[in-house]
């Protein structure tokens, strides 16, 4: 028998929403473990909040609201509070009941000062990384890298430093027509009225200049784990002394120390290679040029910087491993007509590139297929 909607809306609904949530759903494991770590983190909520007022939206929920976004890889605050009100699961987790009102995006913006400025945030990191540590979740690896986060300031705000602002009743259009062509702008002499911390930066060469700042992360390679986060103005430095501020950071706080970090080339300086070598950690580190004569140095500053990077240039050739600072220009030269096809995708006809790479003690390239000439440096298309 066909069944029929019925269109009579119930005025009460009696369920228990534990029983909505399955048995095996990776959140229950999640929700039980942050619960504990946050009942640990009771009496440090207990200090940073007064015993007078309205009572606010529990430290506690916003923590584990933040979690669910992360995890779910929400976009804004906005849209998690919006799937908060909306989602069953979300409530469960958040020990809200299906009567209440979800709290507003707004919370966060009045709350995130509090966080930070009791080190509630900071805490609830490091004991989520102390949870992983004490189950054997961390190798002794280590990897570091840098991204861009780009501001949401327009360009039309980086204006000149001590200029002043038309405050006049006139009127002014709202989005102004802003002409910068032939004017050279720079972070010593404009900055962003909107953003007033962000910089202008580009990542690479042939990339547009854009007002940023810079996120860092230090994880371990073996799990994953993620062991540091920080941010940073945008510039040319700012990746080399984040990563040695997370890393003493890391040993202050559990008393971790790598044996090998491994970054991109972005983190070629000698400088930073001693600073690693002082506490006795191996860089894996890709050289962009090949280190120049100790002979041809003449400031003995930068002689303890130079020797590192003959160290990591002489341990890459050890290992055999082959970067373009260590090939001869024809070599270098395939890797990157190799990389230009590599990121272009799978040839037309439905080919293969083919390299292979040597170097003085060892070789290691690109092969795909099994008609690869070793040791020849010939690329072929088949």
């Amino acid at each position: 028998m066909r069944g029929q909607v019925d269109d009579q809306l119930s005025l009460f609904h009696v369920f228990d929403v534990e029983d909505r949530i399955r048995a095996d759903h990776p959140l229950r494991d999640i929700k039980r473990r942050t619960d504990e770590i946050l009942q640990a983190l009771h009496p440090r909520f207990e200090a940073a909040y007064s015993k007078m007022g309205r009572p606010s939206v529990p430290p506690e929920r916003l923590l584990k609201a933040l979690l669910l976004m992360a995890l779910y890889s929400i976009r804004s605050e906005r849209q998690l509070c919006e799937q908060i009100d909306l989602n069953l699961l979300f409530r469960w987790f958040l020990d809200l009941q299906p009567g209440d009102s979800a709290f507003d995006a707004t919370t966060f913006t009045k709350n995130r000062q509090r966080l930070e400025e009791h080190g509630l945030s900071r805490a609830f990191f490091d004991a989520v990384v102390f949870e992983a540590l004490t189950k054997g979740l961390c190798s002794e690896h280590f990897s570091v890298d840098g991204t861009l986060i780009e501001s949401l300031a327009s360009a039309k705000s980086f204006r000149p430093k001590g200029e002043v602002p038309d405050d006049s009743n006139d009127f002014k259009p709202s989005n102004p027509d802003v002409d910068f062509h032939g004017q050279k702008r720079s972070n010593e002499t404009h900055a962003s009225r909107t953003d007033p911390e962000a910089r202008l930066y580009r990542k690479s060469k042939g990339q547009e200049a854009k007002l940023a700042h810079m996120g860092h992360v230090l994880s371990e390679n073996r799990h994953g784990l993620i062991l540091g986060v920080t941010a940073s103005a945008a510039n040319g430095t700012a990746e080399r002394e984040a990563t040695t501020e997370m890393l003493d950071e890391l040993q202050r706080t559990h008393g971790l120390v790598p044996t090998t970090l491994g970054a991109d080339k972005g983190y070629d300086d000698g400088t930073f290679f001693q600073e690693l070598e002082e506490r006795e950690i191996v860089p894996h580190i890709p050289l962009v040029q090949p280190p120049v004569g100790v002979e041809t140095v003449r400031e003995k500053k930068r002689l303890p910087g130079i020797q590192a990077r003959h160290r990591m240039q002489e341990r890459m050739q050890q290992e055999g491993v082959s970067t373009q600072s260590t090939l001869p220009e024809e070599d270098r030269r395939m890797f990157r007509l190799a990389e230009r096809d590599r990121r272009s995708g799978p040839l037309p006809h439905g080919g293969v590139l083919e390299t292979q790479t040597t170097t003085g003690t060892g070789s290691r390239g690109v092969q795909s297929g099994a008609d690869a000439t070793p040791g020849t440096g010939q690329m072929r298309r088949d």
